[in-house]
């Protein structure tokens, strides 16, 4: 099943010993080299003052009333994170990046994404366009195969088929 990233974020943290709310979501942590999300930073009930991580693998179910864990040794510091600590450091985020063709053009910027929740890969990403293409045709859905770079500072992905009517017809 597919979950956009804001369904993802602010939602509660359960704990299936207590059956009580530990914490809360706030962000993703997203690995950009396989566009997995790794787990997320959130906002523990009981100690407001570090910043602590739940791990994916952690998360025993999905619920509509939040993320269920088995306790709240299930969110760990970010600094016992080792195996995630470059992609920690990266601060990666997927919202606002621009998203240009190989052939430089420019298609618009990620507003959103779709994750299966099951194995946490981000598939689908909604690109909005500029406001002149926006009014004309929408934003745009693209699927994670049609991604050939992601870079720091922008997504790479496929030349766009172009309708009919805008193709330039060839001369003899």
């Amino acid at each position: 099943m597919l979950q956009l990233s804001k369904a993802l974020i602010n939602r509660p943290i359960l704990s299936l010993r207590t059956g009580s709310e530990i914490g809360t979501t706030t962000n993703l942590i997203i690995n950009p080299n396989n566009l997995k999300i790794e787990g997320f930073y959130c906002q523990d009930k009981f100690d407001k003052k570090s910043s602590k991580v739940l791990l994916y693998q952690d998360i025993r179910d999905l619920l509509p009333q939040g993320f269920v864990v088995n306790d709240h040794e299930a969110l760990t510091d970010t600094k016992e994170l080792v195996r995630l600590e470059d992609i920690i450091k990266l601060k990666f985020s997927l919202i606002g990046k621009p998203v240009i063709t190989v052939s430089k053009d420019k298609v618009g910027k990620v507003n959103d994404f779709a994750t299966e929740i099951e194995t946490m890969y981000i598939q689908k990403i909604y690109a909005s366009q500029a406001l002149l293409k926006n009014l004309s045709s929408g934003s745009l859905s693209i699927d994670r195969s049609q991604i050939t770079e992601i870079t720091n500072t922008r997504i790479i992905i496929n030349d766009l088929i172009q309708p009919a009517s805008a193709r330039v017809p060839a001369t003899a």
